[in-house]
């Protein structure tokens, strides 16, 4: 993490900025040169997750850009994107325009909830929602075919977590998550971990306001149940606070975190503090060069203002699984052929890490790396 914690936030303004001015606005998008696959986009620009949302929807856009560049694509891509603040009433909202606009399907919803709001709307209109960033894993079972999923499962994560704590001997979980959609989903897919792992359930669990710092109550509770381990689901300023407060009270046990923390925002908001934070990762590390989609994220950063994070290569590798499906099914695909594009598209390989669309309980597991944080930010595997 080479940037300063005033270089990430002075680049989250611009990009919010520019996201807004492209895209957030009620003016009609230009018509393209010939017809393309219209993508609606649904993201938090503004509010408690604009960090993750401005990172996400940047890297898509760096894909689908540098995808239309390209001279032997079928079709190009028209990517609409629009500010839904974190809330999922305005992501429902954002859905039913974006459809009814004529995009042929939606993409990259961030948020539990609001991957839940568009979920339903793209049911009811015969449309596919592709790579919702932190959806719950109930999008996942049979009774949502509509729904393709890019990073693995919350479960898979938890998963990950919790064998990992029972490998070092930590017994004694404990998990806070935020009073929200993602945080019921967070404290479920826990329980299911240690249960399927033959372990206690958790000693103590509490929830905390969505997006904020009133963590006082369940700092009480957890510190009372004394755990070895405190997985959180929640967001990075949440995090953040509730990480302080417990270490004021002399606890000195381990924070693990779900990857929708966001591992910038959260370093903004902690600085040295967030030494010793492990974080779940569900894609490469961003500067990772050696790895064929690494490499091309990092060539297409070099020809922009970004700087490489983890969720801005999510959007960037979700985006590409998008490409990928438009190069075989051709230049006819539309809304009605979406669902059969994708269906086919099986597990795909995008230079060096594999995504599997329909991918079953752990079949993603192994993407996903348990990470530390030091003092100033480096992360530590």
């Amino acid at each position: 993490m080479t940037a300063t914690r005033r270089q990430w936030l002075a680049q989250a303004s611009v990009l919010g900025a520019a996201a807004l001015c492209l895209h957030g606005g009620p003016a009609a998008w230009a018509a393209p040169a010939g017809r393309k696959l219209v993508v609606g986009q649904s993201v938090p620009l503004t509010g408690a997750a604009s960090e993750i949302g401005l990172a996400f929807a940047a890297g898509a856009k760096l894909y689908v850009d540098a995808f239309n560049d390209r001279s032997d694509i079928p079709l190009g891509l028209e990517l609409r994107q629009l500010d839904d603040g974190y809330d999922p009433a305005r992501a429902d909202a954002n859905a039913r325009k974006l459809l009814g606009d004529g995009a042929d399907l939606l993409f990259g919803f961030v948020g539990t909830d609001s991957a839940t709001a568009a979920a339903a709307v793209a049911r009811k209109q015969g449309a596919v929602l592709l790579a919702p960033f932190a959806a719950a894993d109930n999008l996942r079972d049979g009774s949502q075919p509509q729904v393709f999923h890019v990073r693995p499962s919350m479960a898979d994560e938890a998963f990950k977590m919790v064998q990992h704590c029972a490998t070092i001997g930590q017994t004694r979980i404990a998990v806070v998550g935020e009073d929200s959609g993602m945080g019921r989903a967070g404290l479920a897919a826990i329980e299911r971990a240690l249960k399927e792992l033959k372990m206690a359930p958790p000693v103590a669990s509490a929830f905390v306001p969505a997006s904020g710092a009133n963590v006082d109550a369940a700092v009480a509770v957890l510190g009372a149940a004394k755990p070895q381990v405190v997985i959180q689901a929640a967001l990075f300023d949440t995090t953040a606070a509730f990480i302080r407060q417990m270490r004021k009270t002399g606890y000195g046990g381990a924070f693990m975190n779900f990857s929708v923390v966001g591992i910038n925002p959260l370093y903004v908001a902690l600085g040295k503090d967030i030494r010793g934070v492990v974080v779940s990762q569900v894609v490469p590390s961003p500067r990772s060069a050696a790895t064929p989609i690494v490499r091309e994220y990092l060539d297409a950063i070099d020809n922009s203002d970004q700087s490489p994070s983890y969720e801005s290569l999510e959007g960037f590798i979700a985006a590409k699984v998008l490409g990928e499906s438009v190069r075989r099914a051709g230049p006819g695909l539309n809304r009605a052929g979406m669902a059969r594009a994708l269906s086919t598209l099986g597990e795909v390989d995008v230079g060096g890490f594999r995504v599997n669309l329909r991918a079953g309980v752990r079949d993603s597991a192994w993407t996903i790396d348990l990470v530390t944080l030091t003092a100033d930010g480096r992360v530590v595997r």
